[in-house]
């Protein structure tokens, strides 16, 4: 980081963490049901540790490829989700502040606020080691902003359901993180950057926070489904267990066929195994068998390893978007794909033809809503982000741990 910009990351962090604690302080309230409360917190809790899991160490972990950038990829990753994580819940209890004057916290709205954050975490992927942490706090506070800004128009406009609405993250978060790549594309880019490199080891503890990922994925997915209908519920889990279980087969066997030494690809492994749940969570309000899920883990898996395969090349060349870990085929089209089942399912089981013609179009238009607030915002978010002020790093400075933390078992002058 610039000399000159050492004081801008801890003056921002105070004022917005003062702020945050001035505004729980005025008009916060921990909402509490005494007669469930024992009864249901620890299960409830035990579900929130397993999405907190999901957002800090998974999302963390992920990210550790890059040979020099793994303490930056956990450290901000945990910085960025415990201030945005405050924020979100400001922001999703705007409305209740409005009606009863204070903002009711449980478990459930800090839940939802965790999830909103993973939309920003997915966008800071395909950023991934271009950034500064002054950027990546913009990055999360305006692509957060704008996530719970879609979540109510999508709600409001199109009665969408709210389960629904917040799984929208993955397309939401991979569509931002694009645009965001895009507008900082660097020319030096076009070319691996220097320290743009992974190892063994590096891989290894990628591979574990893809494996965290798989395994807590079903929390993720369930945890706000009607606790009210307890089959709903245990429904969700299994049927995201059973699409990452084809998923990851699936992603394997994609990976050999499309290597042409017949190897395995550790990106394959690390990112596409994990389809079956994104696309699944999109989707899950209209999958009811669990042959739908395997097939649409099988299909996300096909999709993602494919893309992951080809597509990033083209978007550089073709669009000059770089898009490090690779959030297009890890989130964007799996999430897309969801989107799809979701829209022919709903289809095939409408009782007549309006009903189905109604349900189209109002689930075409929350795309459409999503994919226009995410790609505007992230163009506008790309075009602050080149300011001066916040001083991006360049060239060999990009994904480099030097550049922010202190070793001091290396030279001086770190």
């Amino acid at each position: 980081m610039a000399p000159h910009s050492h004081s801008r990351l801890p003056s921002l962090l105070l004022f917005l963490q003062i702020t945050f604690i001035l505004i729980y302080a005025f008009y916060t309230d921990i909402k509490i049901n005494f007669r469930a409360a024992e009864i249901n917190f620890s299960g409830s809790y035990s579900e929130f540790q397993d999405v907190n899991l999901v957002v800090i160490f998974g999302f963390g972990f992920l990210g550790t490829f890059l040979v020099r950038y793994g303490f930056s990829s956990c450290g901000f990753n945990l910085l960025v989700a415990a201030l945005v994580t405050q924020w979100a819940i400001i922001l999703n209890g705007f409305e209740s502040w409005y009606h009863i004057g204070t903002i009711r916290l449980d478990l459930r709205s800090v839940v939802v606020a965790e999830m909103c954050t993973a939309s920003a975490l997915i966008s800071m992927g395909a950023v991934l080691g271009k950034t500064n942490p002054l950027q990546l706090v913009l990055i999360a506070l305006l692509e957060v902003s704008a996530f719970v800004l879609n979540r109510w128009l999508v709600q409001t406009l199109l009665k969408v359901r709210p389960l629904n609405s917040i799984m929208l993250l993955h397309v939401f978060g991979s569509s931002f993180g694009l645009m965001l790549s895009r507008v900082l594309h660097q020319e030096a880019s076009e070319e691996q950057f220097e320290k743009e490199k992974s190892d063994r080891t590096a891989g290894l503890f990628s591979m574990m926070g893809s494996v965290f990922l798989w395994m807590f994925w079903p929390s993720f997915n369930s945890i706000l489904v009607d606790g009210s209908s307890p089959g709903r519920k245990l429904g969700a889990a299994c049927s995201t267990y059973l699409s990452l279980a084809v998923s990851a087969l699936t992603a394997a066997a994609t990976s050999v066929l499309c290597s042409p030494k017949g190897k395995l690809h550790p990106g394959h492994m690390q990112t596409c195994i994990l389809a079956g749940g994104v696309a699944i969570g999109v989707s899950m309000a209209a999958v009811r068998q669990p042959w739908e899920a395997m097939t649409v883990g099988f299909l996300a898996a096909v999709v993602s390893a494919v893309g992951f395969r080809y597509l990033q090349v083209h978007m550089l060349r073709a669009l000059q978007c770089r898009d490090t870990c690779d959030v297009l085929s890890a989130h964007g089209l799996p999430g897309l794909l969801g989107w799809l089942v979701l829209l022919i399912l709903q289809i095939k089981d409408s009782d007549d033809h309006t009903t189905a013609a109604r349900f189209a179009v109002f689930h075409i238009c929350t795309l459409f809503i999503t994919l226009s607030l995410s790609l505007s915002t992230g163009i506008l978010t790309g075009i602050l982000l080149k300011w001066n002020f916040w001083k991006p790093p360049q060239g060999k400075k990009c994904f480099d741990d030097q550049a922010f933390w202190v070793f001091p078992h290396l030279a001086k002058g770190n």
